[in-house]
């Protein structure tokens, strides 16, 4: 798994204009992790709930979430903060749950031995 994260500051709007911190991730998963994701269904697990910046007040958290399958076919997340300190803070979540992820890739590969335990 390789992560590439890049910081970029957006301004929007035409009159009123504001200035958004985007958080830009690319992950390029290697065959095999893609292969243990599609096998074992793992396209439709959750890794982040988040809220951009630009979100309404009547927006549905649903919308927001960061899928699996958001990310594995190497395309670009970008996510718009509002100011450069949450969007430091976003990238250490973002790459806390990709350590999570791959970590548990490895441990989906194979099924358990069998063990015998006596107490």
């Amino acid at each position: 798994m390789r992560i590439v994260v890049e910081h970029e500051t957006i301004r929007r709007g035409l009159i009123l204009k504001t200035t958004y911190h985007a958080v830009c991730c690319t992950i390029h998963l290697s065959h095999e992790e893609q292969h243990v994701i599609r096998e074992r269904n793992l396209q439709k697990t959750k890794l982040l709930d988040r809220r951009p910046a630009t979100a309404r007040v009547d927006d549905r958290d649903e919308k927001f979430v960061l899928l699996v399958r958001d990310i594995m076919d190497g395309q670009t997340d970008r996510f718009l903060l509002s100011n450069p300190a949450s969007a430091k803070l976003y990238e250490l979540e973002l790459l806390a749950a990709l350590s999570d992820l791959k970590g548990w890739i490895g441990l989906n590969t194979d099924t358990g031995s069998r063990s015998v335990t006596e107490l």
